[in-house]
Parts: structure tokens; sequence; C-alpha cells
């Protein structure tokens, strides 16, 4: 129906007189109508507002989205917040180990004995594999410095003691360690002067250390006199490798969450948009309607800020449960660096604005009604592939580059970094293309079927968004597993097994080390016992020339160690051992000279001692031999001396070697041998043969990509939920439609199902081929070998596993929103 025609009235055109509010002929022209409201910041201050209020008092509706971008976004800063605490986390734990080291490097004997000063000497044990450091202490005047976390030096026969340490002392399980320490319990050391709330430490006071007592590789240090603890520790640079791996793990772990903060700021869009479509028929214009749907997003970040704050107080407290080193972290020292926290602030929010601007972009909202797609038109694929593209170009330069020398230089960390960040970003772009064209070639099928095709087809970005994290997630940790598989052999060294221990201390007499041999084949669970006094030594001067080991050893020891026709005090044999290669009786034949030397190291080498030298010959009555397993498992070759053939005193670096087989599965031998060698000497110290030993920094970064990827899967996980819920809640009335005009429940849900498992086989598809690549790109990078090209289904095998949950766990939603009591409103 037409409107009705304006009637002549006073002021309008068809009357005689003019308007009040017409210009006169004197008025200036009007052109364009001024606004009647705010302008500016102050515009934008008010529609930010009124988004805000809509998010928190526009019913039911609004406040569940709010609530879904809160929790979601929550998540996200909890995480973020914890990569932001381990740059603290790494100072105030090295602070503290720099409070209480001592400075070894220079020259101990320039520090006159005084009132102020001490003798210090460190000594490490191990307790069921975990280290266990201490240090003895002998003041040398009543002001000696005292350690941190310490208020009184142990007098002779007394120990102050970790928390930790005290702890398991007291315990059952201390039993066997309790033999170990001779000393009494006098005080706890605070937690100033340790590393972590499970570190085992101790100080011991004595009055027997010697300045100038022997010492030798096997022990930790010499011992030095101080006059104050405190000594920033130089440490050695990183391997590029490493440096490599430790960008990759930040790129696999932060990606993901960015992508997840954005996917839930999206969340509850179809029904927010048409809200706006109301505000708009009530003469809103476009942009004020763009503000204010900015600024419900703004307030659901801003909650979000709130809730991943107390999310990082919770999971704060369960960090003591992340060992670093062998240390667990203290949640104290897990505080967010201010400058990093203040970035995540303004940068969750500012996101959260930029994704609603970029979604509304695509979204035409009318007074009438909401256009999503006013032409068909599909993705381009050609800016997709530039982003990977990209990535690959930053990384192809660095092929063969990056290798394990940590003073090569440069290891192009932004590069490498850059490059991953770019090619898991592109798997990100690639997805919804992925999706639109292999749905759109999908025909026929069950009902199911249709339903979920046909949805995802008219609006493949809610699926695509809902499995792209988890889809970089699990590229990412493809190509970070592929990463650490190649490399491992770079870093662990794998020992033959647990049931053999080996030690290393100081050049021992012949009768020492009988005493010592004793000793060990005494303590219960040891099998066999073999202890040597063993000097390295060359063929000539040249350091550089042909070198050999010298054992030496009684006739019943080196029985153990060669097969021996006869012996007696006075032989001399040289033993070949049966590998090829390692053979010694061709190139040291009797007659030799053989030239020895100590190599000073240590505050020695630094005070500027001279090293000591002895030559010797081996003697031409001396007989070749073959050698046999020691109780370590290895083979002994080279020279193997009676005491009475070699001048034990002139020797100038001897080391006595130990090596010990056990019973087989007894743990507590381990600790009985631990506990002999601590009563022989504290600075003795046996290692326990088996297993994988890791280089500290790659196992520190293995251990935070366990963690940080458990995490990461977690929050995930709990955003994939939030996220299939909020899909269901749009679809509800859809799905009750087709339940009130007959379709069967069973294709409902079946299509609910297929809409997720659609996605969920393109991305893992799509996830483990640039996984692969970006995998294998990186080992070419590093010069790393692919161990195992089906590495990977552990990864796929999780991923998909935890979808399956998600969606398990979704039915009851879907069996609830079938009904067609859903259409009912008010």
């Amino acid at each position: 129906m037409a409107p009705p025609e304006p009637t002549a009235g006073p002021g309008s055109p068809g009357s005689g007189s003019p308007s009040p509010d017409s210009p006169g002929p004197d008025s200036p022209k009007t052109g364009r109508p001024r606004p009647t409201g705010p302008t500016g910041p102050a515009a934008w201050a008010r529609d930010l507002a009124m988004g805000a209020r809509f998010a928190v008092t526009g019913g039911r509706e609004s406040l569940l989205r709010t609530a879904l971008v809160a929790i979601g976004v929550g998540l996200g800063v909890a995480l973020l917040a914890i990569a932001a605490s381990v740059p603290h986390l790494s100072a105030a734990r090295e602070h503290r180990e720099n409070a209480r080291s001592v400075n070894d490097e220079g020259n101990s004997r320039s520090i006159k004995a005084s009132d102020r000063t001490l003798l210090y000497q460190a000594v490490t044990t191990d307790f069921h594999d975990k280290p266990l450091e201490g240090a003895l202490l002998q003041p040398e005047g009543p002001r000696a410095p005292l350690p941190p976390g310490v208020s009184a030096l142990p007098a002779p026969g007394e120990m102050v003691v970790s928390p930790a340490l005290g702890d398991l002392l007291r315990s059952a399980d201390g039993k066997l360690l309790r033999e170990r320490f001779p000393y009494r319990v006098a005080g706890v050391i605070g937690d100033s002067g340790v590393l972590g709330p499970d570190e085992l430490f101790y100080y011991a006071g004595s009055d027997r250390l010697r300045l100038d007592a022997p010492h030798g590789p096997g022990i930790h240090d010499a011992t030095v006199r101080i006059d104050r603890f405190g000594h920033e520790e130089g440490g050695e640079p990183l391997s590029p490798v490493l440096v490599v791996l430790m960008n990759m793990t930040c790129v696999v772990l932060l990606l993901p969450i960015g992508i997840f903060i954005a996917t839930a700021v999206r969340a509850g869009g179809e029904r927010r948009d048409r809200r706006l479509a109301a505000l708009r028929l009530v003469g809103t214009d476009i942009r004020a309607t763009r503000r204010i749907a900015s600024g419900e997003a703004l307030c659901g970040a801003l909650l979000g800020l709130v809730v991943g704050a107390g999310a990082f107080l919770v999971l704060r407290d369960f960090a003591s449960g992340i060992t670093i080193r062998d240390v667990a972290v203290s949640p104290a020292d897990l505080v967010p660096s201010p400058a990093l926290a203040a970035l995540i602030a303004v940068a969750v929010p500012a996101v959260a604005v930029l994704v609603t601007l970029i979604t509304l972009r695509r979204v035409t909202i009318e007074p009438l009604g909401v256009m999503r797609h006013t032409a068909a038109r599909r993705r381009r694929l050609w800016w997709r592939l530039l982003i990977p593209a990209a990535g690959l170009a930053l990384l192809l330069p660095l092929f063969g580059g990056v290798t394990m020398d940590p003073y090569a230089g440069d290891s192009s960390t932004y590069q490498v970094a850059g490059g991953g960040i770019l090619v898991l970003i592109g798997i990100a772009a690639l997805l919804p293309w992925l999706l639109e064209a292999g749905v759109a070639r999908f025909r026929g099928g069950p009902v199911s079927w249709q339903l979920a095709t046909r949805r995802i087809e008219s609006n493949p970005g809610p699926a695509a968004r809902a499995v792209g994290g988890i889809t970089v997630a699990m590229a990412g940790a493809i190509a970070i597993h592929m990463l650490f598989a190649g490399v491992q052999g770079e870093f662990e060294e794998g020992l033959p097994t647990h049931s053999r221990m080996s030690g290393v201390y100081r050049g021992s007499t012949p009768a020492e080390v009988r005493s010592y041999t004793n000793s060990f084949r005494a303590t219960p669970g040891v099998r066999e016992a073999l202890v040597t006094v063993d000097q390295f030594a060359h063929k000539s001067n040249d350091a550089a020339s042909s070198a050999t080991g010298v054992t030496v050893g009684d006739c019943d020891t080196l029985r153990r160690l060669a097969k021996l026709d006869s012996c007696r005090d006075g032989d001399v044999f040289v033993a070949d051992a049966p590998e090829p290669g390692l053979g010694r009786s061709a190139e040291f034949p009797p007659g030799t000279r053989l030239f020895m030397e100590d190599r000073p190291y240590g505050s020695d080498r630094r005070n500027g001692r001279e090293p000591r030298t002895y030559e010797w010959t081996i003697p031409a009555s001396a007989r070749v031999v073959q050698g046999l397993k020691d109780p370590t498992g290895m083979y002994h070759h080279g020279v193997l001396a009676t005491p009475s053939t070699i001048d034990f005193a002139a020797l100038p670096d001897p080391t006595t070697m130990v090596a010990i087989q056990l019973e087989p599965g007894n743990l507590e031998a381990v600790e009985r041998v631990r506990n002999t060698a601590a009563a022989i000497d504290p600075l003795m110290r046996v290692y326990r043969m088996g297993g994988i030993r890791k280089e500290s920094n790659y196992a520190m970064l293995q251990q935070a990509l366990l963690v940080g990827t458990g995490l990461l899967l977690a929050l995930i996980g709990a955003g994939l939920t939030a996220t299939t819920l909020e899909q269901l809640r749009e679809r509800r009335r859809l799905m009750s439609t087709l339940a009130a005009l007959g379709a069967r429940r069973t294709s409902v849900i079946g299509s609910v199902l297929w809409q997720t498992a659609i996605p969920v086989v393109l991305g893992t598809a799509l996830a483990v081929a640039g996984g692969l690549g970006l995998g294998w790109v990186m080992l070419q990078v590093v010069n790393g070998t692919v161990r195992d090209w089906l590495d990977f289904l552990p990864v796929v095998g999780v991923g998909v596993g935890m979808i399956a949950l998600v969606t398990t766990l979704s039915l009851p939603a879907v069996h609830h929103m079938t009904r067609p009591n859903g259409l009912r409103t008010e």
C-alpha cells in the first residue's frame, strides 16, 4: 500500500508561510545533515560502552555468549601467562644458583687465610637416580661467609639440609640414605638457598679439608678458599641445533593458543548478528553497529583476562610437579614478566576487536535480516599458498647451515621461528579452502550425510574454525616430534644395563686400591667389583700422537681384565680387544716408550702450575694378551701393569677407576654401593649405568614440550567442547524443525556427527601432510635424519581421540535438541 500523501500545513511546501526551521533567504546553504550525537572518539566510547552493556545485560543468550568468550579467552590467557613467566622463572632460578656459587676461577691461593675465609669443597652423589648435591665447609675464622639461606655454619659432624632432603631423611624411604651421612642435622636451608622445593642439597661442616688435597677428574671440584658466596657462572653457549629446537617448541606451543583465542571471540556470532540487525531496525548505522559489536567482543575479552588471571593462579599451584634439570619448579617463581603481561593485556582485547571487525566485513547486517553470502564466491587458493611458500623461502637458505658446534655463530633464530610460523599459519589458512573444495564434490549418500555436507557447503567457516586449532597443533606436534627424533642421537647417550655401576676417584696407592676392592665386594648385592689405577699415556711428547691407557692392578685384578696364562708381581701385558680397530699390541709393542703428563685443570691450571711428566718404557718381556670385559661390560685394552713395575708416586695424573656389577633388579644394592663409596670418601662418586642419559638442556626442553603439549591439548579440548555446544545451540531450532517435519532422529544426530567427522578427517590429512613437510624441512636445516615416517601416528591418534571424546560428550545435547518442542519460544 502506498503511503498517504502529505497534507499542506504551516511550514509545508504547499503552504504560503515559511517553516520556522527552513532556511531564510540570508541563511547559508545547508549540505549534509549535522550529526546530533557525539562524534569521533566520543562516538567510539559510546558505542563500545553500549556493546559492553549488551554483553552483560542482554539477557540469558548474551550472558551465555559472553561467558563462553570469557572462558575460551581466559584459558588461552592462562597459558600465555605461563609462557610469559618463563623469563622470570629462569632469572630467579639463575639468581639463587649464582648466589650460592663460589668463585673457583681465580687464584684461590691468592686469598690469604683470615677470620673472614673458609675452605669449600663441592660434593655430588645420587639417590634413586636423582642428583644430591652439597658442599663441605671448614671456616677459618669466626666471621667466615654464610651461604644463602643459612643462619649459622654447621660445626664438624653437623649439616644443614634443604627442606626436601630433611623430609627424605626422616621418612622410611630415606633409611639407606641416612647411612651415607655421618652428620647430625642441625638446621634447614631457607628458600633463598635452594633452587626448587624438591631439591636435595646440604652443607656439612668439616675439619679435614686441605687446600692442596689431591683431586682428579672424578671429583666435582678441588678444595678452594673463599671469602664470600656469590659468583655468576659463565656457562657454555647453547648448540645452534638446541636453539632451533627451542624456537620451534615455542612456535608449536604458542601459535595454536593465538588461533584458539581468535576463534573463541567469535563464539555465538550468528545470534549476535541477529541482535545487531535489530539495532539497525531502530536506526543505528552500519558503523555504529560494528562498534557496538566490537564493544561486546571487547567486554568478553576483558572478562577473559580476569578469568585467565584466576586460572593462572590455580595452575601455578601445580608447578611443583614440573621439573627442570632434575629440580621442581617453585610456584613463587612463576610470575609473568611485566612487559609480556602488559603485551598480553593489550594484545588480547585488540585481537578480539580486530577479529570481530574482520568477521563483520563478510556479513551484511540490514534492518530486516542478516545476509552472509550475497553472492556465491569460492575461496581463493593462490594467496593461501603464498603464506607457507614464504615460510619455506625463509627456511631453504638454512639447509645444512645449523650444526652442533656451539661456537659456529648465528643460528638465525628469527629466520627459523618466522619460517615455522608462516608454514603453520599457511596450514590454518588452507583448511577452509580444502573443506569447501572437498565438500563441494560430495554428492548423494544417506540423508544424514547430505544434511551434513550441505550445511558445511553453505557455511564452511564455523566447521573450519572448530578444528583449525587442533589441525595446527597436530601439524606442529608432528613436525617437532620428527625434529626431536631426528637429532636425539646428538643429545642422548645409550647405556647398556641397569645392573652396572662405574666411578672415578683421585689416584690411589696399591694398598688403598685393594682396600676399596674389598669394601665394594663386601657390599650386599654386589656380584663383582674391580678397582684399578689408570694413567693416560702418549707415544711421544706430542699430545696429538697415538695414546693408550696404562692400567695398574694386582694379578687378581688383571686376570679379570685379560686372559692370562700366568701372572706374578713384576709382569706387564699389552691387551687387545676383540673388536676391530681396538687392538693395541701392534701400535704399542713391547719396548715402546710412553710419555705421561698431567694436564692441569681448574684452579691448578689458573695458578700457573707446570705440568708434571713421567716417561716409562713398556718392558721387552711384556706379553700380548686378549682383553676381557670388565664388570661394566667394557673391554680393557692397552697396557696392564702390576704394581712393582711402575712408580706410583711418579705418575703425574693417575685416576682410580671403579667397575661394579650388581645383582639384576636389586635397586637397594645401587644405594648401598653409593654408601660404601661415601664411607671411603664423600668425594668418590659412582654412577649407575643404564637407560638413556640426556644432555641437560635437551632434557629440559623435552620436558617443557611434554608439559606444554598436555596443557595445549587440554585447552583445545575444552575450547572445542564449548564451540561444539555453541554451534549446536545455534542450530537448535533447525534441528527441532527437522524433527517436527518427520525427519528421523538418527538422521539428525548422524548429520551432526558427519559435520564433525568431515572437517576432522580433512584437517587431519592436512596436518599430517603439513607436519611431515615442515618436519622434513627442519631436519634438513639441522642436518638430521628421519627416523621413522610413521612416528606421527601417536600424535594423530591423540588428536583424533580428543575430538572423538568431545563429540561423544556432545551427543546428549544433540539428543535433547532434536525434540519438536525446541520450536517453542517466548
